[in-house]
């Protein structure tokens, strides 16, 4: 079946680093744009990153811009989310999501990954 499984959230000081993974299985990885989403206490769920299937394209929401880098492995099917400089307003559950939109469509979410930012 299919599974996206993320990894590598955890409590950092501000300025910290982190690199978060989202392995994925049960599906043609290579087909599907892929993307990191974060959700705040209290706030709806925000699209941070997406990188298309092949990884030649990438878009970045304005507020993690210079910070935050995206990047997939179509032979090992994990899809990373580098984050630096981080911010107390960056605390958030992570999530990974995989999205096909032509036949065989497809949408995909993982369970997330905790990231705290806290001195």
């Amino acid at each position: 079946q299919v599974q996206l499984v993320e990894s590598g959230g955890g409590l950092v000081q501000p300025g910290g680093s982190l690199r978060l993974s989202c392995a994925a299985s049960g599906f043609t990885f290579s087909s599907y744009a892929m993307s990191w989403y974060r959700q705040a206490p209290g706030k709806e769920r925000e699209l941070v990153a997406s990188i298309s299937s092949s990884g030649g394209s990438t878009n970045y929401a304005d507020t993690v811009k210079g910070r935050f880098t995206i990047s997939r492995d179509n032979v090992q099917n994990t899809v990373y989310l580098e984050i630096n400089n981080l911010k107390p307003e960056d605390t958030a559950v992570y999530y990974c999501n995989a999205r096909r939109r032509s036949w065989p469509a497809g949408d995909y979410w993982g369970q997330g990954t905790q990231v705290t930012v806290s001195s």
